[in-house]
């Protein structure tokens, strides 16, 4: 028998390569425990803070607190545009499993017609999962606390209280300061991929026109947060105070405007459809810009059904349309004062004069005016309105002196006033003509007389006017007009730091004469309606009646009888004092008929606000009353009351001479 043979060699090899598998797993096993022990280091240690905190968000969250909007005010202070507190009801879209159910629930405490419980169910099912919609607003307290008492039984619904945009004047201020309103899907869509968690929360509202909307930004103000302890379902537990982020209020804007200007204006208007511009003809701050007939912006905050949408926007008058800023309508003889500038401007006699007898032939046609006013020089012609002087004195000039001297007085031009939706109207020239009628680009001159009394291409805003007569009035400078005074304290360019008006001083002087002969003269066109009543104070004017419709020929230009549509556009613009000029006025009577009977009565009411407000003004007006001269008394006799002349030495009646009163009156001691 054999024995086995042992190679040591082998034995040694054998024991090599599991001391090198040993080690190997070894090593591995400790470099797993070494890199496992530093993840829990870092994990407890490095990262504590970080994951400490992801706990913290687990127990407590923050709900986003809306900042009060800015409130919007006027020059003194008084508010156009606050906030008031608004009571509603939320649905949480994510906690609430069966919406039928909730809102059958909701019906039991508060009434929803059928039409707006069809309207929740289209804005639950369009909103996003985490972004509450507000079931009920502006509900009254006893709602809102039968709604508060049930909310912890009512799954998925919270009471809140929010604050809601109010405008204390209604429809005064709708087209300047515009509206708020809901947050649209396209609002949101064109915020990018991460809007502003605002613009998803339930009952935000975001500027929609006017103030509102050019500077939403400045009054939408920061979002704060409310911290609350939350449970593993995302339910409230409790509040935490200590923990609340306070949010930023939007910054208070505050107006050039005046509110009982304004409101003047809108009292004076009525019902009639027009639009009324005052300045400040030393500073070029706008004190009123009136639209009417107007709508209540409160109505839009809360949110127009179809209907009273759709009354608003078929009503003829226009409601919705800013008159002031956004409509464009001839401006008839008020024009006339820019051909009288331009006339001076290129050397024209001011005494050459022209004979109208009611018509005029030139080409081949009969060109009109209102009466038969003789033989006129320029000063009467303006003051009078002759049309028919107006038409040969713009033929002399032709349509491009006209346009330029009408631009330098800010006719045609876009303001930057802070608030869209200005429109530039036409002031139209040759050029013009070339670029807009290539089959007929010459300028014939059958075309100048129409423009010669503001009509023809010529299409101006009020507030164009009422730079104009603002510039007219100064005499030296070229106003710009300020809406927005200051933003959040921070003051806003002065209208009046514009350059010089680049116009001889002696034109614009004549032409301001013939104004306060238009206003203040017998023959004037507005002596009538423009009579103040203030005393020494006056105002200078001129009228103007735009023409809305073609005349045919032969036919009468009468307007009695006539439908609203079809009548002219009635314009008054004027300054005041004329002696030393403060405030310029223009005044659009949409389809008014004449100016001196529709537009220049508004005109006067507005500014008669304007000048009673100004203390200068009426320290001229309040001046105090004469002495009353006194009768005459005889000679040596004195008044009762009125002292003498000088000291007199005479006692009185039983008082020895010489012997002071005190001393007279007492007793002597003697006797004693």
């Amino acid at each position: 028998m054999t024995e086995p043979s042992i190679f040591f060699n082998e034995v040694n090899e054998r024991q090599g390569v599991f001391h090198r598998r040993a080690f190997l797993m070894g090593g591995l096993i400790t470099a797993g425990l070494v890199t496992l022990g530093g993840r829990l280091a870092e994990l407890q240690i490095v990262e504590n803070g970080r994951y400490t905190t992801l706990a913290a968000n687990n127990q407590y969250n923050f709900r986003l607190v809306p900042p009060p909007r800015g409130r919007i005010l006027d020059r003194n202070g008084v508010e156009l545009a606050s906030n008031r507190p608004n009571f509603r009801l939320l649905l949480l879209k994510d906690q609430v499993a069966d919406v039928d159910a909730a809102l059958d629930t909701v019906a039991q405490l508060i009434p929803i017609t059928p039409e707006r419980r069809r309207q929740l169910r289209r804005e639950i099912e369009n909103s996003q999962r985490f972004v509450p919609v507000a079931l009920a607003e502006d509900l009254s307290w006893d709602e809102f606390a039968r709604l508060n008492v049930r909310t912890p039984e009512l799954a998925g619904l919270q009471a809140d209280m929010s604050e809601a945009r109010v405008y204390p004047f209604g429809g005064a201020f709708s087209h300047v300061i515009g509206y708020v309103s809901k947050v649209s899907d396209a609002a949101i869509k064109a915020a990018g991929p991460n809007p502003d968690p605002l613009l998803l929360n339930p009952g935000f509202r975001i500027g929609k026109q006017g103030v509102e909307k050019s500077l939403d930004l400045d009054l939408r103000g920061k979002a704060g947060g409310q911290k609350v302890e939350v449970d593993a379902r995302g339910r409230m537990i409790r509040e935490d105070p200590l923990g609340d982020i306070k949010p930023t209020p939007g910054k208070e804007v505050v107006l050039t405007l005046d509110a009982d200007v304004q409101n003047r204006a809108m009292e004076a208007f009525g019902a009639d459809s027009g639009a009324a511009v005052m300045m400040d003809c030393r500073s070029g701050d706008i004190l009123c810009m009136y639209s009417g007939p107007s709508f209540d912006a409160n109505r839009f905050v809360k949110g127009l059904s179809g209907q009273e949408y759709g009354a608003l926007v078929g009503y003829d008058r226009k409601p919705l349309l800013n008159k002031a800023l956004t409509a464009t309508y001839p401006p008839g003889s008020t024009f006339k004062t820019m051909v009288a500038v331009a006339a001076l401007e290129k050397g024209i006699d001011p005494s050459r004069t022209y004979t109208c007898s009611g018509s005029w032939h030139f080409g081949n046609r009969v060109w009109h005016c209102d009466k038969a006013h003789g033989t006129l020089n320029m000063h009467d012609a303006i003051k009078t309105s002759c049309d028919i002087y107006f038409y040969q004195t713009a033929l002399a000039l032709g349509p491009d002196a006209i346009a330029m001297t009408a631009r330098k007085f800010g006719l045609g031009e876009i303001f930057d006033i802070g608030i869209p939706g200005q429109k530039a109207g036409l002031v139209p020239d040759t050029a013009y003509k070339r670029r807009n009628f290539p089959r007929d680009p010459a300028w014939h001159p059958g075309e100048t007389p129409s423009f010669g009394i503001g009509q023809g291409y010529l299409n101006l805003n009020p507030l164009q006017l009422c730079v104009m007569v603002a510039r007219l009035a100064n005499g030296a400078k070229a106003l710009q007009p300020r809406l927005i005074h200051s933003i959040g304290g921070v003051l806003q360019p002065a209208g009046s730091a514009a350059p010089d008006l680049p116009v001889a001083r002696e034109h614009i002087d004549f032409v301001r004469a013939a104004m306060a002969s238009v206003a203040n003269d017998v023959g004037g066109t507005a002596y009538a309606a423009s009579q103040l009543g203030l005393g020494p104070v006056m105002m200078a004017g001129k009228t103007g009646t735009a023409q809305a419709r073609n005349f045919k020929a032969g036919g009468s230009r009468k307007t009695e009888g006539l439908a609203w549509e079809y009548k002219e556009h009635a314009w008054f613009i004027a300054f005041a004092p004329v002696d030393d000029p403060r405030y310029a006025l223009s005044v659009l009577v949409e389809h008014g008929g004449f100016g001196a009977q529709a537009a220049a009565p508004k005109a006067r009411e507005i500014m008669r606000v304007a000048l009673l407000k100004d203390p200068e003004i009426r320290a001229r007006i309040e001046k105090p009353m004469p002495m009353p001269e006194l009768p005459p008394t005889p000679e040596g006799v004195r008044p009762e009351g009125v002292a003498p002349p000088e000291p007199t030495d005479d006692p009185p009646s039983g008082q020895p001479a010489g012997l002071p009163a005190a001393a007279a009156a007492a007793p002597s001691g003697r006797g004693r």
